[in-house]
């Protein structure tokens, strides 16, 4: 068992048709690019890094890192965020997810990002704290685009906002983190991730 990782584009077909199946498993109602599409199922502008955990050429789990800069009171950072984090049905509960975004947790750290953000349903909050992920208590994010400003706070959500903070300054400022709302803004194609 081992983790590999690739720019998306770049993630090898047998991989990447393995990862859509199960992307489409957990989230049937969301329609997913066709492995032979040669369609992103993210923007690129957000550098999608992908990370899969793979025992014996089958994917066990699979996440990816999307990735820009923000600013929040007043300052600069270059943030990451984990998306489409999913464990094959008939894998869960051995560990293989969070293994998988604990070292993605480590990987933003060792690229020197200044802070790792994302939200993540409710009841998933002890899962990603098990992997090493604080919460930001009262925060929200907001992405989309400015014009059409997509919050994690809107009616019908569920969702709390989770983070590590890598950089001194990012660590420095992590009070003004909490009970915030944050303007991400990843766009129109990742709307919140």
């Amino acid at each position: 068992m081992h983790i590999v990782s690739f720019p998306e584009s770049a993630t090898p077909p047998e991989l990447l048709a393995q990862i859509r199946d199960l992307q489409q498993e957990a989230w049937p109602s969301f329609s997913f690019p066709a492995p032979d599409s040669g369609e992103p199922n993210h923007d690129p502008a957000l550098r999608p890094l992908s990370m899969v955990l793979v025992d014996g050429g089958t994917v066990l789990a699979a996440l990816d890192i999307l990735s820009k800069e923000l600013t929040h009171a007043g300052r600069r950072y270059h943030a990451a965020g984990l998306s489409t984090v999913v464990t094959r049905k008939a894998a869960r509960g051995h560990g293989h997810g969070r293994h998988l975004v604990a070292a993605a947790r480590a990987q933003m750290a060792e690229a020197r990002y200044d802070i790792g953000l994302f939200t993540c349903d409710r009841p998933l909050q002890t899962f990603y704290e098990s992997a090493g992920w604080q919460l930001l208590p009262g925060t929200f994010l907001i992405g989309g685009t400015p014009e059409e400003p997509f919050p994690s706070d809107r009616p019908g959500f569920d969702k709390v906002t989770m983070a590590d903070f890598f950089s001194p300054a990012a660590k420095q400022h992590r009070l003004s983190f909490h009970h915030a709302r944050i303007e991400l803004y990843p766009g129109q194609i990742d709307r919140l991730w």
